[in-house]
Order: C-alpha cells, then sequence, then structure tokens
C-alpha cells in the first residue's frame, strides 16, 4: 500500500470515528416526571393520556408513578439498553410481560403493546439476554406495535430480525414470541 492510500485510509478513519461519536446520546430519564413524560411517548396520546404509568425499580419490583383510568400501563425507557424504548401494554400485554419477567408461563390470550420510540433488544432469541452474543449487535426497531400470545399467526412470518423493518417474530420458538411489526 503506497504512502498515500495510507493516509487517505487514516483520514477517512478518523473522519468516520468523529462522526460517530458526534451522535446524540440517548439519556434515560431521571426523575419521576421525566419518566412518566418518556412512558407516554411510547404509545398514541388518545392512549397514553389515560393509561397507567409504572416503572421498574432496581430490584425488578414494579412502582407506580402515575394511576391511569385507561386499559393500557406504560412504562419508560430501559436504562441497561442503547436505545429509547418505552412500551405501553393492554392488560392481556401486562400478564405476558409479568410472566417473562418471572419466567413463567404466558397466560392465555393476545396481548397488544406499542413501542412508537422504538426498541433495543440485546437478542431476538433470547428473551434473557442482557447484551449481544460475541459478534452480534443489539437488535434495533424503529417505531412498532407487538402482538404478544400471537399463537399460530407467528408461523407466517420471518424468525429473524434481518431486516426490523418489516414484520418478524421476537424470541422464537419460546414461551414469549411475539410479532414485531413497524409502523413508519
Amino acid at each position: 500500500m503506497t504512502a498515500r492510500r495510507v493516509s487517505i485510509t487514516l483520514v477517512t478513519v478518523v473522519a468516520l470515528a468523529g462522526l460517530a461519536a458526534a451522535q446524540p446520546k440517548h439519556t434515560p430519564p431521571k426523575t419521576d416526571k421525566e419518566k412518566i413524560a418518556n412512558a407516554m411517548s411510547a404509545a398514541p396520546k388518545a392512549v397514553a393520556q389515560d393509561a397507567k404509568i409504572m416503572d421498574i425499580d432496581e430490584k425488578g419490583g414494579m412502582k407506580v408513578l402515575r394511576e391511569g383510568k385507561g386499559t393500557f400501563t406504560c412504562m419508560p425507557d430501559n436504562p441497561t439498553t442503547p436505545g429509547n424504548d418505552p412500551m405501553c401494554l393492554d392488560k392481556a400485554g401486562m400478564e405476558w410481560a409479568h410472566a417473562w419477567m418471572t419466567k413463567a408461563a404466558p397466560p392465555a390470550g393476545v396481548g397488544f403493546g406499542y413501542m412508537l420510540m422504538g426498541g433495543s433488544d440485546a437478542s431476538n432469541d433470547d428473551p434473557y439476554a442482557t447484551k449481544p452474543a460475541a459478534g452480534k449487535k443489539w437488535v434495533d426497531t424503529g417505531a412498532h406495535v407487538m402482538v404478544l400470545n400471537p399463537g399460530p399467526m407467528a408461523d407466517a412470518y420471518p424468525k429473524s430480525a434481518d431486516d426490523p423493518k418489516k414484520p418478524y417474530v421476537m424470541w422464537p420458538g419460546t414461551p414469549y414470541q411475539h410479532l414485531m411489526i413497524p409502523v413508519k
């Protein structure tokens, strides 16, 4: 390689590194007020304005930030992921999420959820992964809705997140498989 080619390559690498460093980083909400606003951003205003808002504490317990009168419960961003990923789930969706978090069998019935800010998951295959496997990246899905406990409906969709701009099944073959349906 010529000195000129090495020089151009180094300049390109430095420029790309500078662009990457200039990208805004997501800062998870800290105060209850910030968490409520963040949680509400997960769903359409008509759903979020009446939703119960809950947060998960450091021990995995649920804390009510705001009571609601609607059928949805919204939760703020998960600070352990790189993206902004608040969600709003209906009653069946909350029961499904509780089963997932406690490693219990999901209840019967289809649940529905909004993640209009998108989501970041460590794995499309392992519901309990906390970081991507070696050589893998975070699964970043833009704004989407979820069908939880989809049953045989999931059979018609891809079982990988190779193209998260199209519908796919997350956590296929596990009791927690669900449809991810992009909306933008």
